[in-house]
């Protein structure tokens, strides 16, 4: 009977090892998608607000929360139809420039409104 609780005891810890191995497996992928991706995922407010001002005049994919979700933006901005541009931003907002067929257009997004943005390679 000992025996038995020995070998599940040994069977727990070996599962407990892989487990904790992993987490940091995914951890090392993670930021390697981030770097491989550029700026797709952000974790925090601060890696946003410094993406936006690098990324100023540049085009950009930019994917909205689902609540606050954009006509325009949904449409044009990742297409070949249209772009997207960062001409500003700061703390709060960000100042984007939608090149459509029938024109440009200027929009003002609030940083909270943002899921994650990356820049367009061409």
């Amino acid at each position: 009977m000992e025996y038995i609780g020995f070998v599940f005891g040994i069977f727990g810890l070996m599962a407990y090892l892989q487990v904790s191995s992993l987490k940091g497996r995914i951890d090392d992928l993670e930021r390697e998608l981030t770097s491989i991706k550029g700026t797709s995922y952000h974790e925090d407010r601060s890696a946003l607000i410094r993406v936006t001002r690098d990324y100023i005049g540049q085009n950009v994919k930019i994917d909205l929360k689902e609540e606050h979700e954009d006509f325009d933006i949904m449409n044009y901005g990742n297409t070949k139809h249209g772009s997207i541009t960062i001409l500003d931003s700061d703390e709060q907002w960000i100042l984007i420039e939608i090149k459509t067929p029938k024109g440009d257009k200027k929009k003002l997004i609030r940083m909270e409104s943002i899921e994650n943005i990356s820049r367009i390679t061409e």
